[in-house]
């Protein structure tokens, strides 16, 4: 059988949290990188939709970051799993990580694209890693183009973006009052996908070292931006985040 290929946009968070799940569990696969727009080519021809991350075996095609997370807790070693073995915490863990897509996801996502997406200087030195040679080359172009792709796709603007910041402040306080008791993991003792979504999801307010991918530092970004990194990385979640890519981002 084939490695299997995980398409990516190297930098996107969905992508990182396919990509930390496949490692903890010991899968080998070859990532497959692209820019934003030239995606979606390699994603089609693979036979997935729109959006990455994909991965692509001989016999199956995942399509969401959740079921590439389900294939790896399938795949990993005893003690390297994602989801407790016990079916209602199990599906508690679950109920967390979808939360973590639909909200924290887009939010961040949103908020940190609206950020960035007219410094050129900033999407050329980080939004290329690992991408072919001649897409790095078209970067000159691309980066004029995707500002207002990415306003249209993702509804970018400074309102939508501000109302994000605020969701996501909402999210980082549910997670510090779940963690309040002071448990290690959102789950109790055990690291499981909903800490692995949370940091992972949470990447774009709060840069993580750790991360996949070179990410900017506070003092590359906008005084704006820095204080608001600044700030999540203060929060009692935040700082739980930048503790599993510490501690678990192996």
């Amino acid at each position: 059988m084939a490695t299997p290929r995980l398409i990516t946009i190297p930098i996107s968070h969905f992508c990182e949290k396919a990509r930390w799940a496949l490692d903890r569990a010991g899968v080998a696969y070859v990532e497959v990188a692209h820019l934003q727009l030239l995606h979606r080519v390699a994603v089609r021809r693979a036979g997935g939709g729109r959006t990455v991350p994909v991965l692509v075996a001989d016999d199956f095609v995942l399509a969401e970051s959740a079921d590439i997370l389900d294939y790896a807790d399938a795949q990993a070693p005893a003690g390297r799993g994602l989801y407790p073995e016990d079916p209602r915490l199990a599906a508690e863990t679950r109920e967390l990580e979808r939360d973590f897509n639909l909200r924290l996801g887009p939010d961040g996502r949103r908020w940190m694209y609206d950020g960035i997406r007219h410094e050129q200087g900033l999407m050329k030195a980080y939004g290329g890693t690992g991408v072919p040679r001649w897409q790095r080359w078209s970067m000159p172009v691309t980066t004029r183009l995707l500002p207002p792709v990415l306003d249209r796709c993702l509804d970018i603007s400074a309102a939508s973006a501000a109302d994000s910041l605020g969701r996501v402040r909402t999210t980082f306080d549910e997670v510090g009052e779940r963690l309040a008791d002071g448990r290690p993991y959102l789950m109790g003792d055990s690291f499981t996908a909903a800490d692995l979504t949370f940091a992972a999801l949470s990447a774009p307010v709060t840069m993580p070292e750790q991360y996949g991918v070179p990410l900017p530092s506070p003092s590359e970004l906008s005084p704006g931006m820095a204080a608001v990194v600044n700030e999540m990385r203060a929060h009692p979640a935040g700082a739980h985040a930048l503790a599993m890519f510490r501690d678990e981002r192996r």
